[in-house]
Formats: C-alpha cells, structure tokens, sequence
C-alpha cells in the first residue's frame, strides 16, 4: 500500500491519532520535514473536507515553526501522490530559488536535535 518510510521516534515533532510530523529520513535540506496523515489515504481529494482542513492546519503551523526556528523566509510545501498515501514535504529555502532547490542529493539525517527546536515553536491556534 504505502511507499513511506516509518519515522524514528527521534524525528517526531508532534504526533496524534490522525497525523504526525516528523523530520525527513533523507532530506534535501536541513530542516526538511514531512506531515503524515496516518489512516492509508491514497489521495488528497479523497480525504474528508474535516480531515483535509486538519491536515493542512498542521501543514501551515508546521510551516511557521520552520520559519521561525530555521529564520527562513520561505518554506515550500510539496506534494505528490506517488506514494499512494497523503503526506506533505516542507522544504525550507535558504539562498536558491525555485526549482533549484530540488537539485540537491538527499542524506541521511543522523542529528535529530532539531525535531526539539521545532517542537517549541510549533504553536496550534
């Protein structure tokens, strides 16, 4: 069914019965981070509109944490369907633009400390 790679605990920035955020595995930048919506979904237009309107309220909280934590001025959110499960890429900019930014070779991600700095600024209103 799904492509996605399970997150370590270490990667978890914030997590409940629907969704969880967490640091990529591989990311193409520091700070790269994915928001996960848990129940097997295979598209975004099949979510109900609660589910959606709850998804993408994570999506642009975490989006401003990542602003503030990582003092970017842009973060792009992506998202494809090639997985076959709903998930969302938010991808922190630094000094390139546009597509540029997907030219990088992802690695590993050995240091989790930033999930912690995230975590104290992801702030739900």
């Amino acid at each position: 069914m799904s492509k996605l790679l399970k997150a370590s605990k270490e990667s978890i920035i914030y997590e409940d019965q629907k969704l969880y955020v967490c640091l990529a595995k591989h990311p193409i930048t520091e700070g790269h981070t994915i928001v996960v919506f848990k129940k097997g979904v295979t598209d975004l237009k099949l979510l109900p509109d609660r589910d959606c309107d709850y998804l993408m309220d994570t999506v642009f909280t975490t989006r401003n944490a990542l602003l503030k934590t990582l003092k970017v001025k842009k973060v792009y959110l992506f998202y494809m369907d090639e997985a076959k499960h709903v998930h969302w890429h938010l991808i922190p900019r630094y000094k390139e633009k546009g597509f540029d930014i997907f030219q990088h070779k992802p690695k590993t991600l050995n240091n989790f400390s930033l999930a912690k700095r995230i975590k104290k600024n992801l702030v739900f209103e």
